[in-house]
């Protein structure tokens, strides 16, 4: 790394002759030793301030990986309450075995969804998804715009003033 230049404000005479407030030169010196004291201090400072930083980065992805753990159980649970509520629905149909065989179908479908979503990780999760956008970029990008027509749609509409108030507001 190179040697930052000397500061042009601080008195410092040429290499090895004498500043002008000195004769022998070690005002020169001595301000040369206090910049480069100066320059260390500065140094230490960055190096404390980027292991803060890393330690600040890295109790923020702690938090981060057990709010999706918390929330990932969460969503397993659901997954296997609705598939117990289908199963339960599937019964009702005795009558019509077709129609029961697919509730039971799905329910199972559903169970291996939540054990599925219970046993992997935020790394696997990702990881998958991350491997699907490398196989099918199109598929990928076309869900994506309809997530965001549907976002979109949901946040216009929830904004929106009821009927009656837009016609109020015109009859007047």
């Amino acid at each position: 790394m190179a040697e930052p230049e000397f500061p042009h404000d601080v008195p410092h005479g040429a290499a090895g002759q004498a500043s002008a407030s000195g004769p022998d030169g070690t005002e020169g010196a001595r301000a040369k030793a206090e910049w480069r004291g100066l320059q260390g201090d500065v140094e230490n400072l960055a190096g404390v301030a980027a292991e803060q930083g890393r330690g600040l980065l890295d109790a923020a992805r702690l938090q981060a990986q057990d709010y999706v753990e918390r929330r990932k159980g969460e969503a397993a649970q659901s997954v296997q309450d609705l598939a117990r509520s289908l199963r339960g629905s599937g019964k009702d149909m005795s009558d019509k075995p077709h129609v029961r065989a697919f509730f039971d179908s799905a329910a199972d479908g559903l169970e291996q969804l939540g054990t599925s979503i219970e046993r992997r990780s935020l790394s696997d999760f990702y990881g998958e998804a991350e491997s699907l956008a490398r196989r099918a970029p199109v598929a990928v990008a076309v869900g994506t715009f309809m997530v965001g027509l549907l976002a979109a749609r949901f946040i216009k509409s929830s904004n929106a003033p009821p009927d009656d108030d837009l016609r109020d507001e015109f009859r007047a």
